[in-house]
């Protein structure tokens, strides 16, 4: 690691969620932005319980109670990292995101990724082998909070190259110190 890539990474947060509704490109920028800073990236989909997953597949929206085992499996896994992690995990209320930190016992940054509803439908009609369905898109658009300004998070608008969407993360994230 590069003198300038180190003093980087000792600016940034130790925990991060990207954060974003279905098909926002939290997998995609998750690994590019470990990349960037010398991270671990772990996407938040492997903690789903299977019951999760077989209802997103068959197109029903989870409920608040079948998210709350995910979302604090999420909390722990981030509590427990011993060097820097970015977590993907859609996040969408802030109850859910208060109860990551919560879990975490630590700070957390989010990172929303924020983009139009019509190019988000474009990526998730592109990609392919993923459980959530296009049909489900409204459902996370519906239930999604935009991250107050008190609650440790930056916005990175997606409609721009990957390079663009993490640079501008990166500069964003660096008001943080961890």
């Amino acid at each position: 690691m590069s003198m300038a890539e180190s003093q980087l990474h000792s600016k940034m947060p130790l925990r991060m969620v990207l954060m974003g509704v279905a098909g926002s490109g939290k997998s995609t920028v998750g690994e590019a932005l470990a990349k960037r800073l010398g991270a671990t990236y772990y996407d938040g989909d492997d903690l789903h319980p299977q019951a999760n997953i077989e209802k997103m597949s068959r197109g029903e929206p989870l409920t608040d109670e079948d998210r709350w085992p995910w979302l604090t499996k999420v909390g722990e896994r981030l509590g427990e990292a011993g060097d820097t992690l970015i977590i993907g995990c859609s996040a969408l209320k802030r109850i859910y995101r208060d109860h990551i930190r919560e879990k975490a016992g630590a700070t957390v940054v989010f990172i929303h990724l924020s983009g139009s509803r019509k190019v988000i439908e474009s990526r998730m009609g592109a990609r392919t082998g993923h459980f959530m369905p296009t049909s489900l898109l409204d459902s996370q658009f519906a239930t999604l909070e935009v991250p107050g300004e008190d609650e440790h998070a930056v916005t990175a608008d997606i409609d721009q190259s990957l390079d663009d969407v993490v640079r501008e993360i990166v500069e964003k994230l660096e008001a943080y110190r961890a």
